[in-house]
């Protein structure tokens, strides 16, 4: 080996360099220039485009929203600041509009002395979903839960909350969210029961049908435990059948009585009244709930070795997909009743809300499908080789991975379900983007108005979208533990 060393090699330094700085072109906004729009020759090409394109956009568009007026009580008074402001010949938006009808916007024809009951059915709504959806983020939970809290205890008082019910609203989300930092499971008893609290908020009346539909599943339960021992065929046959006698023979006679022992009513609300944002989050929430359970059941089925029940997937399935949801709605508006009995009427908000459930679940079920089949068969077999059984399988091992695998389809569903609410404005009801701005136009201080009422409910469509698109992002990379 040689005895060659640093001390005897002349040109072998024995002192380290001084660092220096990377080259201009490989840090700093440069690199990331370089790196991002001008990498090569097509994406610099494209890069000029947009920004020509952007360029383009601001100087056509930007004196419109400079010259914006917010203080007007009609469109002409706007038109008449403006050329004042900026003089004649002068173009801008009138977003006074905005100010002077946004309840309507939000909330409809609702009656405006009750605004703060759908604002209280609102923040609840976040109590209710904190379990479901961020149960396993502590943090994130105390910030959604926090804000809620605060904003709705905010607007309950600006919009003259009764005391009782501030109070009530003030203990529900104040003692939820003290609940969820010791015992989050504990508020699924809370998200099982805001749908028929929800109801009752929204549309009002006796509060004994809610507690009487609520006694359905109750009585159900009560007979499965009886009969279990009999027969777990027959205990489970009787649990799904007194339910449905229940609420079609009883339950109505049974709040009725009740009501005249104990009265739990509140001022009811038509569903005609409703419209704007609360009509949309109350259909597009409804259907998001029910349409994903749906859609699981319809995908299991549709894969099904059951000739009868695979069949049966299929044909409501593609049939569903072939139809377009406008016809759905007018079923919806005209027909239904048609099919039911001559004592049965359905609310046309509920009606709608069967048919954007089924139409959405019907594409549901093909997402969680190409989920299902994505998964290798090997996973089938590792259940079938710890000798579960064909639910134990799918909801231990099968479902949680073929539904992370679905989360990008499933919340693009949700999110074009949530965006087509806005078709129900054929069927009579006042939808945030149509229905509503012809209502705001009719009145003769803003008949004319056109843009400013599209760009704002498209830009709230676009924050609750956004919202939720955000939301499968966080949830991808929290389920992504295959990468870790």
């Amino acid at each position: 080996m040689s005895d060659t060393h640093a001390q005897t090699v002349p040109f072998v330094r024995d002192t380290m360099l001084p660092p220096s700085d990377p080259p201009a072109r490989e840090a700093g906004a440069i690199h990331w220039l370089r790196q991002n729009l001008f990498s090569g020759p097509v994406n610099t090409v494209l890069t000029i485009i947009g920004v020509l394109i952007v360029w383009f956009l601001v100087s056509h568009f930007w004196d419109w929203f400079a010259h914006s007026v917010w203080n007007a009580n009609s469109l002409s008074e706007c038109r008449q600041i403006i050329a004042e402001t900026w003089g004649e010949g002068a173009r801008g938006a009138c977003w006074a509009v905005i100010r002077e009808r946004w309840n309507q916007y939000v909330y409809g024809f609702y009656p405006p002395a009750l605004y703060w009951r759908p604002t209280m059915a609102f923040g609840l709504l976040f109590l209710a979903l904190a379990p479901v959806l961020f149960s396993e983020s502590p943090g994130i939970r105390r910030i959604v839960l926090g804000l809620a809290t605060v904003l709705t205890l905010w607007l309950m008082v600006t919009l003259n909350a009764p005391a009782a019910w501030l109070v009530f609203a003030a203990v529900m989300l104040i003692g939820g969210l003290a609940v969820s930092e010791r015992h989050v499971s504990w508020l699924l008893i809370f998200s099982v029961l805001y749908p028929l609290m929800g109801v009752w908020f929204l549309w009002g009346g006796s509060a004994w049908g809610p507690i009487m539909v609520l006694a359905g599943p109750l009585l159900g339960w009560i007979a499965w435990l009886a009969l279990g021992r009999v027969s777990g065929l027959l205990a489970t046959v009787v649990a799904l059948v007194v339910p449905l006698v229940w609420w079609y023979f009883y339950a109505g006679e049974a709040a009725s009585d009740a009501e005249s022992l104990v009265s739990l009513a509140i001022p009811a609300v038509a569903s005609d009244r409703f419209g704007g944002f609360l009509l949309s989050i109350t259909i597009g929430v409804a259907g998001i709930a029910m349409s994903l359970p749906l859609g699981i059941v319809l995908a299991l089925a549709r894969r099904s070795d059951m000739f009868l029940v695979k069949s049966l997937a299929v044909i409501f399935i593609e049939f569903i997909r072939g139809v377009p949801l406008i016809a759905l709605l007018f079923v919806a508006s005209l027909l239904l009743n048609y099919f039911l009995p001559p004592t049965v009427t359905f609310d046309i908000i509920l009606r709608v809300i069967i048919m954007v459930t089924l139409f959405s679940a019907a594409y549901m079920a093909e997402v969680i499908r190409g989920g299902l089949a994505a998964l290798p068969k090997g996973q089938y077999e590792a259940a079938d080789a710890l000798g579960l059984d064909y639910w134990k399988a799918q909801r231990l091992i099968v479902l949680p991975q073929a539904l992370k695998i679905s989360i990008p389809g499933i919340v693009s569903t949700f999110i074009g379900m949530f965006k087509d609410t806005t078709l129900v404005t054929f069927v009579g009801l006042y939808d945030p983007l149509k229905s509503m701005s012809d209502a705001v136009r009719a009145s003769t201080s803003w008949k004319g108005i056109y843009w400013e009422p599209y760009i704002f409910v498209g830009f709230i469509f676009f924050l609750i979208c956004f919202g939720m698109s955000r939301y499968s992002m966080y949830l991808e990379r929290r389920l992504a533990r295959g990468h870790r």
